[in-house]
Protein backbone atom coordinates (compact mmCIF):
# COMPACT_ATOMS: atom_id res chain seq x y z
CA UNK A 1 0.00 0.00 0.00
CA UNK A 2 1.54 3.43 -0.96
CA UNK A 3 2.01 6.46 1.32
CA UNK A 4 -1.39 7.80 -0.16
CA UNK A 5 -3.28 5.69 0.83
CA UNK A 6 -2.23 4.75 4.06
CA UNK A 7 -2.83 8.76 4.91
CA UNK A 8 -6.56 8.47 3.35
CA UNK A 9 -7.04 5.80 5.41
CA UNK A 10 -5.89 6.70 8.72
CA UNK A 11 -7.62 10.36 8.36
CA UNK A 12 -10.84 8.67 7.31
CA UNK A 13 -10.23 6.83 11.29
CA UNK A 14 -9.58 9.80 13.19
CA UNK A 15 -12.52 11.46 10.92
CA UNK A 16 -14.94 8.55 12.59
CA UNK A 17 -13.65 8.06 15.84
CA UNK A 18 -14.23 11.77 15.99
CA UNK A 19 -17.86 11.50 15.05
CA UNK A 20 -18.68 8.96 17.50
CA UNK A 21 -17.13 10.96 20.48
CA UNK A 22 -19.42 13.83 19.58
CA UNK A 23 -22.91 11.28 19.49
CA UNK A 24 -24.68 11.72 22.62
CA UNK A 25 -25.25 8.88 25.12
CA UNK A 26 -27.82 6.51 24.88
CA UNK A 27 -29.43 7.17 27.90
CA UNK A 28 -28.53 10.69 28.55
CA UNK A 29 -30.51 12.26 25.92
CA UNK A 30 -34.14 13.03 25.73
CA UNK A 31 -36.81 13.28 22.74
CA UNK A 32 -36.76 16.34 20.69
CA UNK A 33 -39.91 18.13 21.81
CA UNK A 34 -41.88 17.98 19.08
CA UNK A 35 -41.42 13.72 19.23
CA UNK A 36 -41.98 14.03 22.76
CA UNK A 37 -45.65 15.82 22.95
CA UNK A 38 -46.77 13.38 20.22
CA UNK A 39 -45.42 10.50 22.87
CA UNK A 40 -47.47 12.05 25.68
CA UNK A 41 -50.60 12.16 23.39
CA UNK A 42 -50.33 9.00 22.51
CA UNK A 43 -50.41 7.92 25.99
CA UNK A 44 -53.31 10.22 27.42
CA UNK A 45 -55.45 9.05 24.18
CA UNK A 46 -54.83 5.54 25.49
CA UNK A 47 -55.45 5.94 28.97
CA UNK A 48 -58.74 7.82 28.03
CA UNK A 49 -59.46 4.55 25.61
CA UNK A 50 -59.08 2.24 28.67
CA UNK A 51 -61.46 4.03 31.00
CA UNK A 52 -64.05 4.34 28.00
CA UNK A 53 -63.92 0.79 27.79
CA UNK A 54 -64.10 0.09 31.20
CA UNK A 55 -67.31 2.86 31.63
CA UNK A 56 -68.75 0.88 28.69
CA UNK A 57 -68.24 -2.88 30.21
CA UNK A 58 -69.44 -1.74 33.67
CA UNK A 59 -72.65 -0.25 31.44
CA UNK A 60 -72.97 -3.53 29.84
CA UNK A 61 -72.94 -5.54 33.15
CA UNK A 62 -75.22 -3.97 34.81
CA UNK A 63 -77.67 -4.02 31.68
CA UNK A 64 -77.35 -7.75 31.80
CA UNK A 65 -78.23 -7.56 35.60
CA UNK A 66 -81.32 -5.41 35.48
CA UNK A 67 -82.39 -7.57 32.26
CA UNK A 68 -81.92 -11.09 34.12
CA UNK A 69 -83.89 -9.83 37.46
CA UNK A 70 -86.61 -8.52 35.17
CA UNK A 71 -87.12 -11.68 33.73
CA UNK A 72 -86.86 -13.43 37.05
CA UNK A 73 -89.60 -10.93 38.50
CA UNK A 74 -91.89 -12.22 35.34
CA UNK A 75 -91.49 -15.73 36.11
CA UNK A 76 -94.07 -16.62 38.87
CA UNK A 77 -92.03 -18.12 41.62
CA UNK A 78 -93.60 -19.88 44.36
CA UNK A 79 -92.81 -19.13 47.93
CA UNK A 80 -89.79 -21.58 49.14
CA UNK A 81 -91.99 -22.81 52.16
CA UNK A 82 -94.91 -24.33 49.55
CA UNK A 83 -94.61 -27.38 49.57
CA UNK A 84 -94.87 -28.94 45.94
CA UNK A 85 -98.23 -30.07 45.21
CA UNK A 86 -99.57 -33.84 45.52
CA UNK A 87 -99.40 -36.00 42.56
CA UNK A 88 -102.79 -35.69 40.47
CA UNK A 89 -105.70 -37.44 41.63
CA UNK A 90 -106.42 -40.89 40.05
CA UNK A 91 -108.49 -40.23 36.67
CA UNK A 92 -111.45 -42.64 37.54
CA UNK A 93 -113.29 -41.32 40.60
CA UNK A 94 -114.72 -44.21 42.68
CA UNK A 95 -118.43 -44.99 42.40
CA UNK A 96 -120.93 -44.38 45.14
CA UNK A 97 -120.99 -48.16 45.92
CA UNK A 98 -116.94 -47.90 46.23
CA UNK A 99 -116.73 -44.95 48.51
CA UNK A 100 -119.57 -46.66 50.99
CA UNK A 101 -117.34 -49.47 51.09
CA UNK A 102 -113.86 -47.37 51.71
CA UNK A 103 -116.11 -45.57 54.61
CA UNK A 104 -117.37 -48.55 56.39
CA UNK A 105 -113.71 -50.50 56.36
CA UNK A 106 -112.75 -47.61 58.13
CA UNK A 107 -115.23 -47.77 60.92
CA UNK A 108 -114.59 -51.00 61.07
CA UNK A 109 -110.70 -50.56 61.30
CA UNK A 110 -110.74 -47.47 63.98
CA UNK A 111 -113.22 -50.10 65.69
CA UNK A 112 -110.39 -52.32 66.01
CA UNK A 113 -107.67 -49.93 66.76
CA UNK A 114 -110.31 -48.92 70.21
CA UNK A 115 -110.72 -51.96 71.32
CA UNK A 116 -107.15 -52.69 71.21
CA UNK A 117 -106.01 -50.13 73.21
CA UNK A 118 -108.87 -50.02 75.83
CA UNK A 119 -107.71 -53.61 75.92
CA UNK A 120 -103.98 -52.77 76.60
CA UNK A 121 -104.70 -49.91 78.74
CA UNK A 122 -106.48 -51.95 81.12
CA UNK A 123 -104.09 -54.32 81.40
CA UNK A 124 -101.49 -51.73 81.93
CA UNK A 125 -99.99 -50.82 85.11
CA UNK A 126 -100.14 -46.99 86.43
CA UNK A 127 -97.67 -45.58 87.97
CA UNK A 128 -97.17 -42.09 89.58
CA UNK A 129 -94.70 -39.80 89.22
CA UNK A 130 -92.69 -38.29 92.26
CA UNK A 131 -94.49 -34.89 94.19
CA UNK A 132 -91.80 -33.01 92.91
CA UNK A 133 -91.75 -33.53 89.18
CA UNK A 134 -95.91 -33.39 89.20
CA UNK A 135 -95.30 -29.95 90.78
CA UNK A 136 -92.34 -28.88 87.73
CA UNK A 137 -95.11 -30.25 85.41
CA UNK A 138 -97.56 -28.32 86.59
CA UNK A 139 -95.39 -24.99 86.81
CA UNK A 140 -94.13 -25.60 82.66
CA UNK A 141 -97.93 -26.38 81.97
CA UNK A 142 -98.69 -22.72 83.17
CA UNK A 143 -95.72 -20.64 81.66
CA UNK A 144 -96.68 -22.80 78.16
CA UNK A 145 -100.30 -21.06 78.77
CA UNK A 146 -99.36 -17.64 79.49
CA UNK A 147 -97.39 -17.53 76.42
CA UNK A 148 -100.48 -19.00 74.72
CA UNK A 149 -102.31 -16.43 75.51
CA UNK A 150 -100.19 -13.84 74.18
CA UNK A 151 -100.20 -15.12 71.18
CA UNK A 152 -103.70 -15.84 70.62
CA UNK A 153 -104.10 -11.83 70.86
CA UNK A 154 -101.43 -11.60 67.96
CA UNK A 155 -103.17 -13.97 66.10
CA UNK A 156 -106.17 -11.46 65.49
CA UNK A 157 -103.78 -8.77 63.96
CA UNK A 158 -102.48 -11.53 61.50
CA UNK A 159 -106.00 -12.43 60.59
CA UNK A 160 -107.12 -9.32 59.00
CA UNK A 161 -104.21 -8.87 56.66
CA UNK A 162 -105.16 -12.12 55.26
CA UNK A 163 -108.68 -11.23 55.06
CA UNK A 164 -107.50 -8.05 53.27
CA UNK A 165 -105.54 -10.75 50.46
CA UNK A 166 -108.21 -13.26 50.46
CA UNK A 167 -110.48 -10.31 49.18
CA UNK A 168 -108.43 -9.01 46.72
CA UNK A 169 -107.13 -12.61 45.42
CA UNK A 170 -111.63 -12.62 45.32
CA UNK A 171 -111.28 -16.21 47.50
CA UNK A 172 -114.57 -15.49 49.03
CA UNK A 173 -115.35 -19.23 50.40
CA UNK A 174 -111.94 -19.57 51.78
CA UNK A 175 -112.49 -15.59 53.39
CA UNK A 176 -116.06 -17.05 54.55
CA UNK A 177 -114.11 -19.78 56.05
CA UNK A 178 -111.42 -17.76 57.83
CA UNK A 179 -113.78 -15.74 59.37
CA UNK A 180 -115.27 -18.80 61.24
CA UNK A 181 -112.41 -19.96 61.97
CA UNK A 182 -111.22 -16.43 64.00
CA UNK A 183 -114.29 -16.47 65.46
CA UNK A 184 -113.81 -19.95 66.70
CA UNK A 185 -110.41 -18.83 67.90
CA UNK A 186 -111.88 -15.58 70.18
CA UNK A 187 -114.08 -18.28 72.08
CA UNK A 188 -111.59 -20.47 72.74
CA UNK A 189 -109.51 -17.66 74.00
CA UNK A 190 -112.25 -16.49 76.19
CA UNK A 191 -112.58 -19.67 77.67
CA UNK A 192 -108.83 -19.70 78.27
CA UNK A 193 -108.91 -16.46 80.37
CA UNK A 194 -112.23 -16.98 82.58
CA UNK A 195 -110.94 -20.49 83.45
CA UNK A 196 -109.77 -22.00 86.54
CA UNK A 197 -108.17 -24.96 86.37
CA UNK A 198 -107.32 -27.45 89.49
CA UNK A 199 -103.57 -28.98 87.97
CA UNK A 200 -103.03 -31.08 91.63
CA UNK A 201 -106.44 -33.37 90.27
CA UNK A 202 -105.47 -33.97 86.84
CA UNK A 203 -103.96 -37.51 86.10
CA UNK A 204 -102.03 -35.96 83.42
CA UNK A 205 -99.59 -34.75 85.70
CA UNK A 206 -98.96 -37.29 87.97
CA UNK A 207 -98.94 -40.50 85.83
CA UNK A 208 -95.62 -41.59 84.42
CA UNK A 209 -94.92 -42.08 80.98
CA UNK A 210 -96.52 -44.98 79.40
CA UNK A 211 -96.30 -44.48 75.62
CA UNK A 212 -93.72 -43.37 73.12
CA UNK A 213 -94.51 -41.78 69.55
CA UNK A 214 -91.39 -40.93 66.59
CA UNK A 215 -91.26 -37.94 65.66
CA UNK A 216 -88.92 -37.00 62.95
CA UNK A 217 -87.16 -40.44 63.32
CA UNK A 218 -86.68 -39.78 67.03
CA UNK A 219 -88.78 -41.14 70.25
CA UNK A 220 -90.63 -39.41 73.02
CA UNK A 221 -92.57 -40.09 76.04
CA UNK A 222 -95.74 -39.62 77.31
CA UNK A 223 -98.78 -40.33 79.03
CA UNK A 224 -102.34 -41.49 77.60
CA UNK A 225 -103.75 -37.62 78.39
CA UNK A 226 -100.83 -36.72 76.24
CA UNK A 227 -101.47 -39.19 73.61
CA UNK A 228 -105.11 -38.22 73.48
CA UNK A 229 -104.07 -34.51 72.93
CA UNK A 230 -101.87 -35.10 69.74
CA UNK A 231 -104.47 -36.79 68.67
CA UNK A 232 -106.78 -34.47 69.17
CA UNK A 233 -104.67 -32.06 67.04
CA UNK A 234 -104.41 -34.54 64.09
CA UNK A 235 -108.39 -34.49 64.56
CA UNK A 236 -108.70 -30.79 64.10
CA UNK A 237 -106.35 -30.24 61.71
CA UNK A 238 -107.93 -32.23 59.24
CA UNK A 239 -111.22 -31.25 59.94
CA UNK A 240 -110.24 -27.84 59.29
CA UNK A 241 -108.21 -28.84 56.51
CA UNK A 242 -110.55 -30.55 54.60
CA UNK A 243 -113.02 -27.44 54.92
CA UNK A 244 -109.99 -25.26 53.26
CA UNK A 245 -109.44 -27.49 50.23
CA UNK A 246 -113.39 -27.69 49.85
CA UNK A 247 -113.61 -24.06 49.85
CA UNK A 248 -110.09 -23.72 47.30
CA UNK A 249 -112.30 -25.84 45.10
CA UNK A 250 -114.88 -23.36 44.71
CA UNK A 251 -113.31 -20.45 44.44
CA UNK A 252 -110.96 -22.32 42.13
CA UNK A 253 -107.73 -21.73 43.52
CA UNK A 254 -105.02 -23.73 43.49
CA UNK A 255 -103.76 -26.55 45.44
CA UNK A 256 -102.22 -24.62 48.33
CA UNK A 257 -102.91 -25.73 51.93
CA UNK A 258 -100.05 -23.61 53.66
CA UNK A 259 -101.44 -20.24 52.63
CA UNK A 260 -104.66 -21.11 54.77
CA UNK A 261 -104.78 -19.29 57.77
CA UNK A 262 -105.87 -22.00 59.70
CA UNK A 263 -102.44 -24.20 58.69
CA UNK A 264 -100.31 -21.13 59.19
CA UNK A 265 -101.95 -20.58 63.14
CA UNK A 266 -102.94 -24.24 64.05
CA UNK A 267 -104.15 -23.41 67.32
CA UNK A 268 -107.56 -24.29 67.04
CA UNK A 269 -108.23 -27.15 69.84
CA UNK A 270 -104.42 -26.50 71.34
CA UNK A 271 -105.90 -25.60 75.23
CA UNK A 272 -102.62 -24.85 76.55
CA UNK A 273 -102.10 -28.16 78.56
CA UNK A 274 -100.43 -31.72 78.42
CA UNK A 275 -98.10 -31.13 75.07
CA UNK A 276 -96.09 -28.19 73.97
CA UNK A 277 -98.17 -25.50 71.67
CA UNK A 278 -95.35 -26.14 68.75
CA UNK A 279 -95.94 -30.01 69.14
CA UNK A 280 -99.58 -29.64 69.06
CA UNK A 281 -99.28 -26.97 66.05
CA UNK A 282 -96.51 -29.85 64.31
CA UNK A 283 -99.69 -32.33 64.10
CA UNK A 284 -102.37 -30.02 63.58
CA UNK A 285 -100.87 -29.07 60.60
CA UNK A 286 -100.28 -32.95 59.57
CA UNK A 287 -103.67 -33.56 59.84
CA UNK A 288 -104.59 -30.39 57.97
CA UNK A 289 -102.06 -31.28 54.88
CA UNK A 290 -104.07 -34.56 54.72
CA UNK A 291 -107.57 -32.98 54.91
CA UNK A 292 -107.16 -30.01 52.43
CA UNK A 293 -106.04 -33.29 49.74
CA UNK A 294 -109.19 -34.73 50.78
CA UNK A 295 -111.16 -31.67 50.58
CA UNK A 296 -109.39 -30.60 48.10
CA UNK A 297 -110.06 -33.55 45.39
CA UNK A 298 -113.69 -34.86 47.11
CA UNK A 299 -112.50 -38.26 48.06
CA UNK A 300 -111.74 -40.26 51.19
CA UNK A 301 -108.44 -41.00 51.22
CA UNK A 302 -107.52 -40.31 54.81
CA UNK A 303 -111.05 -39.81 55.99
CA UNK A 304 -114.57 -39.64 56.27
CA UNK A 305 -117.38 -37.54 57.59
CA UNK A 306 -118.90 -37.56 60.94
CA UNK A 307 -122.60 -39.19 60.88
CA UNK A 308 -122.15 -39.95 64.65
CA UNK A 309 -121.18 -43.24 65.05
CA UNK A 310 -118.55 -44.84 66.48
CA UNK A 311 -116.34 -41.62 66.61
CA UNK A 312 -112.59 -42.86 68.46
CA UNK A 313 -111.10 -39.49 68.63
CA UNK A 314 -111.97 -36.58 70.25
CA UNK A 315 -111.85 -33.70 68.57
CA UNK A 316 -112.93 -30.07 68.53
CA UNK A 317 -115.73 -29.12 66.00
CA UNK A 318 -115.19 -32.52 63.88
CA UNK A 319 -117.35 -32.31 61.31
CA UNK A 320 -114.84 -34.82 59.63
CA UNK A 321 -112.99 -37.56 61.10
CA UNK A 322 -109.43 -38.50 60.59
CA UNK A 323 -109.49 -42.26 60.40
CA UNK A 324 -107.45 -44.15 63.15
CA UNK A 325 -104.98 -46.26 60.80
CA UNK A 326 -104.16 -42.57 59.95
CA UNK A 327 -103.77 -41.28 63.21
CA UNK A 328 -101.57 -44.68 64.34
CA UNK A 329 -99.06 -44.11 61.60
CA UNK A 330 -98.43 -40.55 62.00
CA UNK A 331 -97.60 -40.48 65.67
CA UNK A 332 -96.12 -44.56 65.58
CA UNK A 333 -97.23 -45.07 69.38
CA UNK A 334 -96.75 -47.89 71.24
CA UNK A 335 -96.81 -48.60 74.93
CA UNK A 336 -94.30 -49.21 77.30
CA UNK A 337 -94.73 -52.20 79.33
CA UNK A 338 -91.39 -51.73 81.65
Amino acid sequence: MNTDNRTFVFMALIVGLLAITALPEAGGQSPPPQAQAVGQQDQEETEEEKEKKKKKKEQEQQKQQQEKKQQQEQKPQPPADRPPPPPPPDQRQPSEAEKKRQVEQQKQQDREIRARREQQERQLKQRRVTQQEQQERIQRQQQQLALYKQKLATQEQLAEKDRQILRQQNRIRQMQLQEQYEDRLRAQRARLTQARYDYNNDPYYYTAPNYRYVRDGRYYQTNQYGIRQLERALQAGYNEGFKAGRADREDRWRYDPRSAFGYRDANYGYEGRYVAQDEYNHYFRQGFERGYEDGYYGRNKYGRRNDGDDNIIEGVNDEWLIAGAVVAAILGYELLTD
